[in-house]
């Protein structure tokens, strides 16, 4: 679900498959990609210090990482529907495309909060290192937005400039089955505990 958000990254994708073709597409989905591989290092790198040292800083990241996903929650439920526009985006070579994406996923500080709050509800104390855990997360998580912008570019550049995005009520329940998941993530978060 969390990948059906019809995010910054999304219309990317979409504005420049339908511009430039497959192509130009998959350059912008492995762009993404990239920079959410760079947030997933940062992340690990930060939050395994953090978990394995201190209980302070871990209440800290826990209840802001719990606020932030409480927040995107409550957002998606008491957001309206607009009618979403493709972004202008200017042409560019097809290297451009890649760099383009990396840096717009880079320059998005919602992306590394969300690593922040999400990759740590996942972390088991099963013996294996905490730092482990968090990378094979990441990692996961960056391959599903790999094969998820692959799919977008296929599907937008079969049905070509005739995607248009509309707000429909299953749109408008869908947002709201988002929210409740962020909120529901949000309690398993604060609620979670060192050990």
């Amino acid at each position: 679900m969390l990948f059906l958000i019809p995010g910054p990254a999304v219309l990317l994708t979409i504005s420049q498959t339908a511009k430039g073709g497959k192509k130009n597409g998959l350059l912008t989905g492995l762009g993404i990609a990239a920079g959410d591989l760079i947030h997933t290092c940062a992340s690990v790198l930060g939050l395994s210090a953090i978990l394995m040292t201190s209980a302070f800083a871990f209440e800290i990241v826990k209840y802001l990482g719990a606020a932030y996903l409480f927040y995107l929650g409550i957002r998606a439920l008491l957001e309206k529907k607009k009618k979403v526009e493709k972004p202008e985006m200017q042409m560019l070579k097809s290297n451009g495309f890649f760099r383009q994406a990396l840096l717009i996923e880079l320059l998005n500080p919602k992306t590394s909060l969300f690593f922040l709050a999400f990759l740590p509800q996942f972390v088991r104390s099963n013996g294996t290192p905490v730092t482990i855990q968090l990378l094979l997360l990441g990692l996961t998580f960056v391959l599903m937005s790999i094969i998820y912008t692959t799919l977008l570019v296929f599907l937008t550049n079969l049905i070509g400039n005739k995607l248009v995005l509309k707000s429909t009520l299953s749109e408008k329940w869908l947002g709201k089955a988002i929210g409740v998941v962020y909120v529901g993530l949000g309690l398993k978060l604060a609620l979670q505990t060192q050990e």
